[in-house]
């Protein structure tokens, strides 16, 4: 599953490779967004890669994103085997090296 959207002024790409993304993960999606935007105010893009390991028995799936900002990109990934502990784990890596900035 692929799709791309203008979420208030933001370009946002999510990648899913074969598994499909409910509704419910897309807006927490967007949530991530909102969060982040409270420590920068222009964010150009996000990219959000989910992928699923059929070969490994342990940390399954991963959640890769990228924010496009002003300068240098930020990146920030994780593995484990809950979709929403990945993404909550990749917003804290982003906001504290917002905060660094």
């Amino acid at each position: 599953m692929n799709y791309t959207e203008n979420y208030e002024g933001v370009k946002l790409d999510v990648q899913a490779v074969d598994i499909e993304i409910s509704d419910a993960m897309q807006q927490s999606v967007r949530d991530t967004i909102n969060k982040l935007k409270r420590h920068i105010k222009k964010i150009d893009s996000v990219d959000v890669y989910f992928k699923e390991e059929a070969s490994q028995s342990t940390n399954q799936k991963s959640v890769r994103m990228r924010v496009g900002i002003p300068g240098n990109d930020l990146f920030a990934h994780d593995e484990g085997d809950n979709w929403y502990q990945l993404l909550d784990s990749v917003e804290n890596k982003l906001t504290r090296q917002l905060q660094k900035r």
